[in-house]
């Protein structure tokens, strides 16, 4: 169950477990038009597949710098109200690369593990993910707060840090992905209740914690 609109609101959702998500993809180039975004809609592919309550999606194409992302994540959050920020580019060594700082800036605080557990992931394909600065943070203001995590830039690389790493043959989960902790992390900042369908990504909550969804 997907929208997308300019600026939604909490009080705009249809349903009271309605998680909105904003989506960002950070690149000079596409963001001016050279080539087209892959970031956004290899997101919105995924979401689509992973998430079994309903969604809601913000998205926002911008230009690799920190203040343009910083200003961007503090619109998504503040005055758009989304309770997570999935971000997509800017995350290497170069001189560009500037979205850990950028979200770093705006954080209340720091989740060093999506980070840790995305660079785990990746290292079983490539030696150069230690290169890879992803971050993931906490932003709350007065009545509101949100999980915003970076995520790489390739749809590939998207898919497997959220996913995880699945056994070729039996298909069971050998290394959990990093969306298998959002759900519950966003029930513990006051965010709506979210599901996902275990054949993609399986929540994970302590028992007390699991409900019923609400109707």
């Amino acid at each position: 169950m997907t929208t997308a609109t300019t600026k939604p609101t909490a009080a705009q959702r249809n349903h009271p477990d309605e998680i909105v998500i904003g989506l960002v993809s950070i690149s000079d180039r596409a963001s001016t038009g050279v080539y087209e975004d892959k970031g956004i809609p290899a997101l919105q592919e995924w979401l689509g597949t992973a998430l079994s309550s309903p969604w809601h999606v913000v998205t926002r194409l911008i230009q690799d710098d920190a203040p343009t992302i910083s200003a961007t994540l503090v619109e998504l959050v503040d005055q758009v109200g989304c309770d997570l920020v999935l971000t997509t580019g800017g995350t290497g060594p170069s001189r560009r690369d500037v979205t850990p700082e950028a979200t770093l800036a705006v954080a209340t605080k720091e989740m060093p593990g999506f980070g840790e557990q995305m660079r785990q992931i990746s290292l079983n394909f490539v030696p150069t993910a230690i290169l890879s600065r992803q971050v993931a943070v906490i932003r709350e203001t007065a009545d509101h707060a949100a999980l915003i995590i970076n995520l790489p830039g390739q749809p590939k690389s998207i898919r497997e840090t959220l996913e995880g790493l699945r056994d070729a043959e039996a298909g069971a989960v050998k290394v959990p992905g990093i969306f298998a902790a959002v759900p519950y992390c966003i029930d513990l900042i006051g965010g709506p209740y979210v599901e996902t369908n275990p054949e993609v990504v399986k929540a994970f909550r302590p028992k007390n914690a699991v409900r019923a969804p609400r109707t």
